[in-house]
């Protein structure tokens, strides 16, 4: 989401703050309404992500040999790894269901051992209507300046400018600062004529 409104801002960073405010309001407006018409069209009980995810491992849990240890537990075996689930804490000593909240092979051959719906497992974070709620508010334009409903304790306010400082000599700095991690690609610098774009052994001058 950072890197999409970055690259939208481009050539409005410079716009007056709320000029600014309106082009960011008006895109978001944009995006929540388009992921509502998405996440009310799903017809599975999960987001497609998580549901392309979690369909292969119904296939996986097939032919596990799954031993009942008390009302909750299961050992479930076969496979390169096996597993020990605890279907009502929603846990699996594979840890794959503990960090991903979603049933691993193990969880899934367990719930159909105790004939328990594997959906019923799944952290409800990932289901549709978790999605559906996610986008389920409206953002709406504040309106042209002259409609503000502005308390008289924030019009009354003296805002003094900020301190400007000296600035330093030379072109001032429009591209913003990479975040940690972000690597940028380096433009390629020719040796001969100093331009960018191509190698000394590819100049024509």
């Amino acid at each position: 989401m950072v890197e999409s409104l970055n690259s939208m801002l481009v050539n409005v960073r410079d716009f007056p703050y709320v000029a600014l405010l309106d082009v960011i309001q008006e895109k978001m407006s944009k995006w929540w309404n388009d992921r509502r018409i998405v996440a009310m069209a799903i017809t599975a009980p999960l987001t497609p992500s998580r549901e392309s995810e979690f369909r292969p491992r119904f296939a996986q849990s097939n032919g596990r040999h799954t031993l009942q240890l008390n009302p909750v537990t299961y050992h479930v075996k076969g496979g390169e790894l096996e597993g020990v689930v605890d279907i009502f804490n929603k846990t699996c000593t594979c840890k794959e269901f503990d960090i991903d909240k979603l049933p691993c092979v193990h969880a899934i051959a367990a719930a159909h051992h105790a004939q328990v719906s594997v959906y019923s497992l799944v952290s409800p974070y990932y289901t549709k209507e978790y999605y559906v709620l996610a986008y389920g508010e409206t953002i709406y334009p504040v309106g042209s300046q002259s409609q503000w409903d502005i308390p008289d304790e924030v019009a009354t306010r003296v805002v003094l400018p900020r301190e400007v400082k000296e600035r330093k000599r030379g072109r001032p700095k429009t591209s913003r600062f990479p975040s940690v991690g972000e690597f940028r690609k380096r433009k390629n610098r020719c040796g001969k004529c100093g331009a960018y774009g191509h190698y000394k052994k590819k100049c024509n001058s």
